[in-house]
């Protein structure tokens, strides 16, 4: 399922790049941002960065003696992303405003995302409890991961459909 996660992440990369290409003005950099953002993302996947970020964190907790308290360090670490990505994605909204209209599901997605892959990266055990339960044989981590990446695709396969349809 991984590879699948990173063909859509890269499937949603050109889709962006083709938005980005028939757009102009903050769209186009909107568009562009996204492109970037997502082509990281699947690197990100595809070398499980995440994992060793998680390591790492482990390891810093162990040596500084306060893994027993690691729990409410990996709660206040995914508010705080969460934290962060809620207003990242309100300041890119008030700064998109008045194209909010073309974009808002791509940026719902991407604030998806971004959350999901930093809290995943946390490591907290009753969130990892949660994006490995199953419903039927479907992960609840695929339905979230693949969720936000749809959101952007359907964004912009909607702007390049009407743009074709504009065309004609």
């Amino acid at each position: 399922m991984g590879w699948i996660t990173v063909a859509s992440y890269v499937a949603a990369s050109v889709l962006a790049a083709l938005v980005f290409y028939r757009q102009a003005g903050r769209q186009r950099i909107f568009w562009l941002g996204l492109l970037a953002l997502l082509l990281l993302l699947a690197i990100n996947k595809q070398l499980d960065l995440q994992s060793a970020l998680t390591a790492a964190g482990r390891c810093l907790a162990k040596a500084q003696g306060w893994y027993a308290e690691r729990q409410s360090v990996q709660i206040k670490f995914i508010f705080l992303i969460i934290g962060t990505s809620l207003l990242a994605a309100l300041l890119l909204a008030w700064a998109m405003r008045k194209e909010l209209v073309n974009i808002w599901l791509a940026l719902i997605g991407i604030a998806f995302l971004l959350a999901f892959v930093a809290i995943r990266a946390a490591g907290l055990h009753h969130f990892d409890h949660f994006i490995g339960h199953k419903i039927g044989s479907i992960h609840m981590n695929w339905i979230l991961e693949l969720g936000g990446i749809a959101m952007i695709a359907v964004n912009a396969l909607h702007l390049l459909l009407r743009r074709s349809k504009g065309d004609s």
